[in-house]
C-alpha cells in the first residue's frame, strides 16, 4: 500500500469546514476511512483538554489575547501549577509572562534554555568555528534539562516562550505536561514568524523560493 498524501494547505475549498461532503476533494482526511477511529481516540484527558479549547476559542474570540486565552484553559482545565521554557534571549518577556501569570493565581516553575551550563563541545561536540562566537564560552541550549526540571516541578501545562527550532521539538518530546505556545522565536522578524509567509510573493521572493534565483 503506497504512503498516503495529505495536501490540506494547499486545498482551495476546505469543505470540511462547513460538512460538506460534495465538495471535499478525494485526498481529503474527511474522507479517510480512519476518521472514526480518531473519532474515538478523544477520550479521557484528550477530550477534556480538547472541549475546554473549544470553549476557550468560542468564548474569547476575537476578543482576548493569547495570554488570556492560555489562562482561561488553564482554569478551565483545573491547572495551578504551570511551567513555563523560555530562551534567554527573551528574558524580559518570561519575566513579565511569569508576573502576569503569579498575579492571576497561578504557580510558576520557570527555567530558561541555558540551564545547567553545559559547554556545547562537551555533549554536542560543536567546534570553536561553529559557535556563534568562536572563542567563547557557549552554553548548550537544553531543552530536555527544561522539561526534566518541569516535570520534576510537577507542572501541569507547560508554556514555550520562544526556544529555538528543534530546541521546542525536543522539549516537546520530553514534557509530561500537556505543551501550548505562547510566542515562536524568530530573531530577524521580531519573533512573529508568519511575517516571512506575508512577505512570500514580494521581498523575501527569493529567500523562499530558490528557484528563482
Amino acid at each position: 500500500m503506497s504512503k498516503a498524501e495529505y495536501v490540506c494547505g494547499t486545498c482551495k475549498v476546505h469543505a470540511c469546514s462547513k460538512g460538506n461532503r460534495e465538495k471535499m476533494p478525494l485526498s481529503c482526511p474527511s474522507l479517510d476511512e480512519l476518521k472514526d477511529d480518531i473519532k474515538n481516540k478523544y477520550s479521557n484527558e484528550d477530550l477534556f483538554l480538547a472541549r475546554n479549547a473549544a470553549l476557550v476559542e468560542s468564548e474569547g474570540y476575537c476578543e482576548k489575547t493569547r495570554v488570556e486565552e492560555i489562562m482561561d484553559f488553564a482554569r478551565k482545565c483545573g491547572f495551578k501549577n504551570l511551567g513555563l521554557a523560555f530562551c534567554l534571549g527573551l528574558s524580559k518577556e518570561a519575566a513579565i509572562l511569569e508576573r502576569v501569570l503569579r498575579a492571576n493565581g497561578f504557580i510558576v516553575n520557570s527555567v530558561v534554555c541555558k540551564n545547567g551550563a553545559v559547554p556545547k563541545e562537551e555533549v554536542l561536540m560543536i567546534s570553536e568555528q561553529e559557535k556563534v562566537r568562536p572563542g567563547t564560552f557557549e552554553a548548550m541550549c537544553n531543552p530536555i534539562g527544561q522539561a526534566v526540571y518541569l516535570n520534576k516541578a510537577e507542572t501541569e501545562l507547560n508554556v514555550v516562550l520562544g526556544l529555538c527550532v528543534g530546541h521546542d521539538t525536543l522539549f516537546f518530546k520530553h514534557s509530561q505536561a500537556p505543551v501550548t505556545v505562547l510566542a515562536a522565536k524568530d530573531r530577524v522578524l521580531g519573533h512573529n514568524p508568519l511575517a516571512a509567509l506575508y512577505l512570500a510573493d514580494g521581498f523575501y521572493r527569493k529567500k523562499l523560493f530558490p528557484d528563482l534565483e
